[in-house]
């Protein structure tokens, strides 16, 4: 579909369509809906959410026409050199970013299955999206065998098909999504879908520090890495720390 669009080019002025096109997506609710959802069952869909704030954006018209002479864009210059090189990058940076999307995908019909006892078998719901109208993707065969392997897997990217499927476009997808920062180029999808990738993978999160900052200011307690039980520091006293 994206190919199509893209060499479309437009009878009246002679120029690709999609440069004819007013830049504000529309939406039905769909993906409005997925985010509300996923907010009430701390699903993470971080891709789904940013392509659904991309579009919201896109039809601020009045703030981005505000913004466009005031905000310093203090963007360098973009060349590609390797035509190539760069759609490749393109290509598998989208792969790895689609995964991300089904992963959380996934994981979000989990939880709803989960917290409303509907026995969902995921596998067996790969197999009827791939006969349905509008997700026809191929690798929803991929993500059907995956779960036929194990049907309680943890998430779709430790799958060994989609795990080395993905490494295989890291070094891609970092690239696109520093040349998309560093060109002023807004890639949210990409670069979300990247973070949460990280922070699936990292041994160590920042939420240790958002802890600290939540017992800080409201007392919300937190846990130690070397104690079992629920600590308290007392930060407007002498900063000691007691066990809550």
């Amino acid at each position: 579909m994206t190919a199509n669009v893209l060499k479309q080019i437009d009878a009246k002025t002679g120029k690709a369509l999609v440069d004819v096109i007013v830049d504000e997506a529309g939406q039905k609710g769909t993906g409005r809906w997925t985010v509300q959802s996923a907010l009430d069952l701390g699903a993470p869909v971080t891709g789904i959410a940013e392509a659904t704030f991309a579009r919201a954006i896109s039809s601020q018209t009045a703030q981005r026409e505000a913004a466009r002479g005031v905000l310093a864009g203090n963007a360098g210059d973009f060349h590609i050199k390797d035509r190539k090189g760069f759609i490749e990058d393109v290509r598998l940076a989208l792969y790895a970013s689609k995964v991300v999307a089904y992963a959380q995908g996934f994981d979000q019909i989990q939880a709803a299955s989960e917290e409303y006892g509907w026995g969902i078998k995921r596998g067996e719901m790969a197999k009827i999206w791939r006969e349905g109208c509008i997700i026809r993707a191929r690798f929803l065969d991929r993500i059907t065998e995956a779960y036929e392997r194990n049907d309680s897997l943890a998430s779709l990217l430790v799958d060994d098909y989609f795990a080395g499927a993905v490494a295989n476009g890291v070094s891609a997808w970092r690239r696109v999504v520093s040349q998309a920062a560093l060109a002023g180029v807004p890639a949210p999808a990409f670069s979300s879908s990247l973070s949460y990738y990280d922070s699936l993978r990292a041994e160590r999160l920042p939420a240790a520090l958002i802890q600290g900052q939540r017992d800080f200011f409201g007392a919300h307690t937190y846990k130690r890495i070397d104690s079992e039980g629920t600590f308290h520091t007392l930060w407007g006293g002498d900063r000691s720390e007691v066990e809550a």
